[in-house]
């Protein structure tokens, strides 16, 4: 991308506040993954005397996920009915609240329970971020800021790691603080966010057109929405829960050297993003085939490899994939819903992805308890992400319009 191009990107990008408050608030939720991961052993040894710590302490960080699960689709049609703006601000709110609860808290059932309630305001704030993304851009700008959170994502999780490992040797609950930087964003929030329909009511331009009439729920959109997402991010959690486990079948037990392995071939989610962009003007169809073939090159190579070499070589190919998975998807549901069933809509999708999330381990250890193997898991993964990719070109092709065709 040379300097003309760079400059031409960033001249095009409108309403750049929200653009930035919107990858910001998209990026909270993620935080109750990213953010617990290094904390686990330090909540397991102050809770030693609860003999079901080990127990405990990993389904802690699992259950924001599960609330957003179940409770997505409410959140999507609540956005639908009463508007984006108030219920982003709760939701925010209560994030900071209950994402930090646990530094007042002693018991880890307790802790347990705020994470779930974490997981209500989350599903609130992803489900409105994700609806605003289509409300404020049209078709270019959406891509435009989908590709920007493609690339700032890795290194604001890397900062959040960071952070984390820092206040986690200070006191046992110290990463809970990460939690209260919803605070300010709620403050940024209120001072630039603005509810779409008023906007368009004093003719400001964006994507939205909450004025036209209201069509029919798209029950079929929802369902091919739900589907798809749902298989994605199956395959999408795939590495992200269980690389660890899959990397020692081919020696690598030590922590430190599987962080050291992966170092730089999790850098390529950044070049997904990039094949997103470049790929994001031609269909829907051939951005999500291109994710499910690379996805299924990385999953096979994998279950394939004989070293830590060239396991780390197909790691580079799943993780460029996965760099592609949340923008395209993101970018092809947005086609799928107008105005006024949009909330409705991405939190359908919302509510598949976060149930992705919470039942690939359980599908993927079936297999591995099936085939005997980690990387004979890994490779029937892989085989079924191909099987998707043909799937998603014959049907790209079939629905291309005829003088296409021609």
């Amino acid at each position: 991308m040379g300097v003309q191009a760079v400059a031409n990107f960033y001249r095009d990008l409108t309403l750049k506040p929200q653009g930035v408050i919107v990858v910001l608030a998209a990026f909270l939720p993620i935080i109750a993954i990213v953010a617990m991961g290094p904390a686990v052993p330090s909540m397991i040894q102050h809770f030693a005397n609860d003999p079901d710590a080990r127990a405990k302490v990993p389904a802690m960080i699992g259950a924001p996920g599960l609330a957003m699960a179940l409770l997505a689709p409410f959140a999507g049609l609540l956005v639908d009915r009463y508007g984006r703006r108030p219920l982003l601000l709760l939701c925010t709110a209560l994030y900071g609240i209950f994402g930090s609860a646990p530094l007042l808290l002693t018991d880890l059932d307790h802790i347990y329970y705020s994470r779930l309630l974490l997981g209500v305001s989350e599903a609130g704030i992803l489900t409105v971020v994700n609806t605003l993304i289509g409300d404020y851009w049209d078709d270019k700008g959406r891509k435009n800021w989908l590709f920007l959170q493609g690339l700032l994502g890795p290194f604001l999780a890397g900062f959040v790691a960071l952070i984390v490992g820092y206040a986690t040797a200070v006191q046992w609950n110290g990463v809970f603080f990460v939690y209260l930087v919803a605070f300010p964003i709620w403050a940024a929030m209120f001072i630039w966010l603005f509810e779409p329909k008023k906007a368009a009511e004093k003719w400001l331009s964006i994507a939205a057109e909450p004025q036209t009439a209201k069509t029919p729920f798209p029950w079929t959109s929802v369902v091919q929405v739900a589907s798809v997402t749902l298989f994605c991010s199956m395959l999408y959690y795939v590495f992200i829960i269980n690389g660890a486990l899959v990397f020692r079948e081919v020696g690598v037990t030590e922590p430190q050297n599987y962080a050291a392995i992966i170092f730089i071939p999790q850098f390529f989610i950044l070049a997904g993003a990039a094949v997103f962009k470049l790929l994001s003007n031609h269909s829907h169809w051939l951005q999500l085939g291109t994710f499910l073939l690379m996805m299924g090159v990385g999953l096979a190579g994998m279950g394939l490899a004989t070293t830590p070499a060239l396991m780390a070589a197909a790691l580079i190919v799943q993780q460029t994939a996965a760099g592609m998975t949340v923008p395209a998807l993101i970018n092809w549901t947005q086609t799928k819903f107008d105005y006024h069933h949009r909330g409705t809509g991405m939190g359908m999708w919302t509510a598949a992805f976060f149930l992705g999330q919470s039942q690939s381990p359980r599908l993927v250890h079936l297999i591995d308890a099936s085939v005997g193997s980690m990387q004979g898991a890994f490779l029937i993964a892989g085989c079924i992400a191909f099987g998707g990719a043909v799937l998603t070109v014959l049907i790209g092709t079939a629905t291309r319009p005829v003088a296409l065709r021609a």
